[in-house]
């Protein structure tokens, strides 16, 4: 039996596919540091979970297909004290940032239309516009230059009658990029001249390191209707395991057609939703007590990779994640023999290989991404034992 090629042309998930190689590592009495995967260890804050404990309901009902008005309430709140202008009504819940990611581009794009999209990206990005139909075009961006945009001109080359979208990740998984003023007003200069909206993946809103400014771009108030925000709580709140994510936006048009798809698959889990309702309550501080700590990881990794000879990288200036060159021919196999072949003191390290992130053939093979969201005392270890394996896979190939 033939399947489809729709799924035939999707790839594995980069940061996924080597799991098995790292459970049977795990089998064979190695601890694994798991540098691979953005999985906070951050506790989740005990609302959610006290929230789940009053539930005092006999019928576990459904919820509504846009999702709970007491969440879409809290997401607006949350919104405002971002000055972001969002209603209940511009907000649609969904199972995680992925499905809002999913559905925003079947709504927005036919079978064949293209998408721009700055590389490095989020490989799901990838993932989920091959099984729309929609080609993604890249936007090279270069470890030397940051991974910031290139120039107005440069962008607008790649855009023709097929282009309907501009899709980005501020912060960026999976480079750290926190993009400029000037880039962000590049972007929305282009939106209206071009009539493109820009689907705004912003999850990573809150790690935002060195004083650096942030605009969102649902701030821009000139292109608001062009603008669709993706988001989800499994960062902000280290609650990756609720899978409770948003659309937002002010176009009511297409939102309407987005609630269709919501509908098709009824409802997001009303636990989940319930939880996530209470988190409107989180303080102030605890945003900050976490940036503060994503900071000191951030440059616990950054140091530790700069002085590993033949090792470079940008230092990232959001989200927990960094984008490392490695002196190396092929990442992959690379982290695959440091999962099978090597250790120090049986322990080793695990990370993404970058060359997934990139749809340009060829670039990245020698990067991996580093989620540097474990505690200090594991990421210092996790880097001495990448020291060690990066000697003596060097000096045995």
């Amino acid at each position: 039996m033939k399947l489809s090629n729709r799924i035939a042309s999707m790839q594995q998930s980069p940061i996924r596919k080597l799991v098995p190689i790292a459970e049977e590592a795990k089998k064979n009495g190695k601890r694994v540091y798991h540098l691979n995967i953005g999985q906070p260890d951050i506790p989740t804050p005990k609302v959610f979970f006290q929230a789940l404990k009053s539930f005092d309901e006999k019928v576990l009902k459904y919820s509504f297909s846009e999702g709970m008005p007491e969440l879409r309430n809290s997401f607006s709140k949350y919104y405002k004290k971002h000055n972001i202008n969002f209603d209940k009504d511009d907000i649609i819940i969904t199972n995680g940032g992925s499905e809002a990611l999913l559905f925003t581009l079947l709504a927005v794009c036919d079978y064949g239309d293209e998408v721009l999209i700055p590389e490095p990206f989020y490989t799901n990005y990838s993932g989920f516009s091959e099984v729309g139909g929609i080609k993604v075009v890249p936007i090279t961006t270069k470890a030397q230059e940051g991974f910031h945009l290139p120039n107005k001109d440069e962008i607008e080359k790649l855009i023709n009658c097929k282009t309907k979208a501009i899709l980005i990740s501020n912060p960026s998984n999976p480079t750290g990029t926190v993009y400029t003023d000037k880039e962000i007003y590049m972007l929305r200069d282009i939106a209206k001249e071009y009539n493109l909206f820009i689907i705004a993946d912003e999850v990573y809103r809150e790690f935002i390191y060195d004083g650096l400014n942030y605009i969102s771009f649902a701030q821009l108030e000139d292109i608001k209707d062009q603008v669709i925000i993706t988001d989800s709580i499994s960062k902000r709140y280290s609650a990756c395991g609720a899978r409770i994510g948003c659309v937002a936006s002010t176009n009511k048009e297409l939102m309407e057609q987005i609630l269709k798809l919501c509908q098709s698959r009824l409802c997001v889990p009303t636990m989940e939703q319930i939880g996530a309702a209470s988190l409107i309550n989180v303080q102030d501080q605890y945003f900050k007590d976490v940036a503060k700590e994503y900071k000191k990881r951030r440059d616990i990794v950054y140091n530790a990779l700069n002085n590993i000879d033949g090792v470079f990288c940008r230092k990232p200036e959001g989200a927990f994640y960094v984008i490392a060159k490695l002196p190396v021919k092929d990442a992959e196999k690379f982290v695959i023999w440091m999962l099978k072949e090597f250790d120090v003191d049986n322990e080793t390290v695990m990370m993404a290989p970058a060359e997934g992130f990139y749809a340009t053939e060829g670039l990245g093979k020698d990067e991996v991404r580093i989620s540097y969201v474990l505690n200090e005392e594991s990421l210092k270890k996790a880097m001495l034992i990448l020291e060690e394996g990066l000697k003596k896979y060097i000096r045995s190939n």
